[in-house]
């Protein structure tokens, strides 16, 4: 729901790191977890806590919701008095995790929600009762990460990269379509189907009424515009620290979802709804920066501006292209829009000029003196859809740019010289998994990202997708009927 009041959303954040002091000496409540320092919940400092419970009052806040993703992205919720912030802010809250599908095994039901205090915000009011909520990871009892949660793992791996002096800063360009209220997937009668186009009727109303409720709630959005086919539109968030930009792709897109409901439409994410329309990527601008904020992709000199760091990063990214797509495009229907012919890549390879290219070098901005939120190089990577759990895709994205670093990973040619018969050499352009199963099967072979997940993680995300994947295959479609049952 929108935001009224009430800090920004990670504002000021430099970096994913989580704020540290001591303890928050909360109020007495029931008993949790409560040990200082090495992953316990106690390490706020006063100040926080004392500002925090005054913006809940002054607001009239009456309940507290404390909101995590599953395995799957999907934004789950715990709902607490606002009398009990101070303490859910010092010692979590518990939770049964057992209840949360692709999250706890039974064995593992006691957990406990840790807040980040930089994601409180006040929402509005839901059924008339004024709300604020906290974006929280799982922990254990003793005040551990759960390994099965995807932001501590995402944290964990940043804070790595961030102890090597880099940084990791992403902008994501989420597409979603908008269709009218209903069971059916109907195109808008009063809808263009043009790029950029500037959309009529009612879905453009919609659209400026979402962006302007995103702001207003701390969800900054660059631009937005009307996308390829009718009702498709497009949001670009601004380069932000990865894990503060997960937080603001998992907030958004149930958010969008609510506002078009409110407004008598329905929005979806799905990466492709109409068979013989564009699909809905989440193409994700990419950039490593040093410890003063610059990048480190950045080289005047070189070709296409890449560092040696950028074609590194790259071509890591590039070899794990086939592990990847389980976790950047989880779903049976993602490839469905990794097909040929609507501008979505369906091979590992890298350019500037092609829009069916995995990795794209988008042209730099060189100015005396360039905006601060601008860098000059940039990795594109057009292989995620919305669909995906963001810190699950930045994780693997991250690990997969760093391997290549370790590794020193050469770049291959650009598309464009493939394309025109020059390059020579190792290409990197083999064929991406052409199904859900076939890249549930490359992630399995992906010993690199499969490490960067961790057992328990790896085994959530396999078990979740495994289901889907053999549900899909057993279903008889009307396709198939259309074409085999009177011939056969």
């Amino acid at each position: 729901m929108p935001d009224r009041t009430g800090p920004t959303p990670h504002e000021g954040a430099p970096s994913a790191r989580r704020s540290n002091g001591g303890s928050a000496g909360a109020a007495a409540d029931d008993a949790g977890p409560t040990e200082d320092g090495n992953g316990g919940l106690n390490d706020l400092d006063r100040r926080t806590v004392d500002r925090l419970v005054a913006a809940a009052k002054d607001a009239r806040v009456e309940q507290i919701e404390l909101q995590f993703a599953d395995v799957t992205g999907a934004v789950k919720t715990v709902a607490v008095p606002a009398r009990r912030l101070a303490h859910i802010l010092s010692a979590g809250e518990w939770f049964d995790g057992s209840a949360v599908e692709g999250l706890a095994r039974e064995v593992e039901s006691d957990m406990y929600l840790r807040p980040d205090p930089s994601t409180f915000s006040i929402l509005e009011p839901a059924a008339g009762v004024p709300c604020a909520r906290l974006i929280c990871e799982v922990v254990t009892p003793t005040g551990e990460p759960y390994p099965g949660d995807g932001r501590a793992v995402l944290r964990s791996l940043l804070e790595q990269a961030e102890s090597a002096g880099l940084n990791y800063l992403v902008a994501p360009e989420i597409e979603f379509f908008l269709f009218p209220l209903g069971d059916g997937v109907e195109p808008l009668p009063d809808d263009p189907s043009s790029y950029f186009e500037r959309a009529r009727g009612r879905s453009r109303q919609v659209e400026l009424e979402i962006v302007a409720s995103l702001e207003a709630m701390g969800i900054h959005i660059e631009s937005s515009h009307h996308e390829v086919a009718s009702g498709q539109f497009e949001l670009d968030l601004p380069m932000l620290p990865a894990l503060v930009s997960a937080d603001t792709v998992t907030t958004l897109k149930p958010t969008v979802k609510e506002l078009a409901r409110e407004r008598g439409m329905q929005a979806t994410f799905m990466p492709k709804p109409l068979a013989d329309a564009a699909g809905s990527g989440m193409h994700t601008h990419q950039v490593l920066v040093d410890r003063a904020g610059r990048s480190v992709f950045d080289d005047p000199t070189a070709d296409y501006g890449l560092s040696s760091v950028a074609r590194a990063f790259a071509a890591g990214q590039l070899e794990h292209a086939p592990g990847l797509c389980a976790l950047v495009a989880p779903l049976v229907n993602s490839y469905k829009r990794l097909v040929p012919g609507y501008e979505a890549p369906v091979a590992g390879s890298w350019g500037r000029h092609s829009r069916s290219a995995l990795i794209r070098v988008p042209a730099q901005v060189r100015q005396d003196d360039p905006p601060a939120e601008v860098f000059e190089t940039r990795l594109e990577l057009r292989l995620p859809d919305p669909s995906c759990n963001p810190y699950l895709a930045y994780m693997a994205m991250l690990a997969a740019g760093l391997d290549g670093l370790d590794r020193g990973l050469e770049l291959g040619p650009p598309l464009e010289e493939i394309e025109h018969g020059f390059g020579g050499g190792h290409s990197l352009t083999r064929p991406l998994p052409a199904s859900l199963g076939e890249a549930l099967a490359a992630l399995e072979d992906d010993d690199v990202i499969i490490s960067a997940l961790g057992s328990e993680l790896l085994e959530l995300f396999r078990s979740a997708k495994s289901l889907e994947w053999e549900a899909y295959r057993r279903q008889v479609t009307p396709w198939e009927v259309a074409a085999y049952f009177q011939r056969s």
